[in-house]
């Protein structure tokens, strides 16, 4: 969790921190921080995110981690993680696989993790969960990339439950003091917890995250209409580790004295160490049908390219503010005279303010998209 943003703890006064985020727009604005050298950090790779048809669970769940029941058994599990960053880097050194299913009162995600050595050291809710290994969730009910939900689990079944306004990238606040009512998680280890003195198989992990709570940022039917797709992924946190008398320790860097680095492995890559580019998840889609029936294809939603095309005018928008102090609405300028990518509509209509831009397309479908400095997509 390197780059990912760490949550903010909502101890000052409301009004301080108003103040403060006005004093600091405003120097931005202005441009203060101009850096000929700036660069926004954007995604090194397209937006190609994985799939997942979510089935139905016909019969109640009982959530203990122990994926046994016969909707674990029959449902398809996602393609193994892979590293954060997407191909070309290292493969994860052990497995992961999720699955999701859903009913009437819930959705599901059950996670199938090789570990040779499972540990945990927190056990308080709301502690820095990724400070140990932990298995991350991720729902942009709507996608447009403000307000969505994480939740991170560690092998105690420890939780930390965040509510997102909007990236951290964007100015946006973790509501820390937020839970999920209702939430329930279950966690099974395949061997000793917190025992370096044999080898482990692994942890399975199983959630359900009441409709109820997922409505507030889903802004539409909750649960959803069968077709429906939403955003979501997952992460895999993991450290290495060294035995020293009798307890896991993090692995040091000789040379610095710092932890190594932990490792992110995903379900569908993000381009770069954080988590918190929601363009960038997986599409989910919803199907009336039950697990271990057949499973539809799915299909990407048709705005997707349109969706795409505009992040990408928004991440050059933000590097060329940080090098003039102003947005642009001239494509040249922005290095985008020509379509980002392959089969994206082009040109957009880019209206500017001196504090704002806002960026517009229409789609192949004739559907129209807008997208604002603050990332904010809809």
């Amino acid at each position: 969790m390197t780059t990912r943003g760490m949550s903010l703890r909502l101890f000052a006064p409301a009004l301080t921190l108003l103040a403060l985020a006005l004093v600091a727009a405003g120097a931005y604005a202005h441009g203060m921080h101009r850096d000929q050298d700036y660069e926004f950090p954007a995604p090194s790779i397209d937006c190609a995110p994985r799939t997942y048809v979510c089935q139905r669970a016909c019969d109640p769940l009982v959530i203990d981690g122990v994926l046994d029941e016969g909707a674990w058994v029959d449902v398809a599990r996602t393609e193994l993680f892979i590293d954060i960053q997407g191909d070309g880097f290292p493969a994860p050194r052990f497995e992961t696989r999720a699955a999701m299913l859903w009913d009437d009162e819930y959705f599901y995600v059950a996670a199938w993790m090789e570990e040779p050595h499972v540990w945990a050291k927190l056990t308080d809710r709301d502690a820095v969960i990724f400070y140990d290994n932990d298995f991350e969730v991720f729902i942009d009910p709507d996608g447009d990339t403000h307000e969505y939900y994480e939740l991170e689990v560690n092998a105690f079944e420890t939780e930390w439950d965040l509510l997102l306004t909007k990236p951290y990238r964007d100015g946006g606040t973790a509501i820390d003091s937020w839970d999920i009512q209702g939430l329930l998680t279950g966690v099974s280890v395949d061997g000793t917890l917190n025992d370096p003195s044999d080898e482990d198989a692994g942890w399975t992990m199983e959630i359900a995250i009441p409709w109820k709570v997922l409505e507030e940022c889903a802004h539409g039917p909750c649960p959803p209409e069968p077709g429906d797709a939403w955003r979501v992924n997952f992460s895999r946190v993991e450290w290495r580790t060294n035995v020293l008398d009798g307890d896991y320790v993090k692995s040091v860097d000789p040379e610095t004295g710092e932890n190594l680095p932990e490792d992110n492995w995903v379900w569908s890559p993000q381009g770069l160490v954080n988590m918190h580019y929601p363009e960038m998840w997986g599409v989910v889609s919803f199907s009336s049908t039950s697990a271990g029936t057949r499973v539809e294809t799915a299909v990407l939603p048709t705005h997707l390219a349109t969706r795409s095309a505009l992040m990408e005018l928004y991440y050059a928008q933000r590097t060329f503010h940080g090098r003039h102090g102003r947005y642009s609405r001239d494509l040249v300028e922005l290095g985008l005279e020509g379509a980002p990518f392959e089969g994206a509509p082009w040109p957009p209509a880019i209206h500017v303010t001196p504090w704002t831009f806002e960026g517009i397309l229409t789609g192949r479908d004739g559907g129209v998209l807008h997208v604002s400095e603050d990332g904010h997509i809809w």
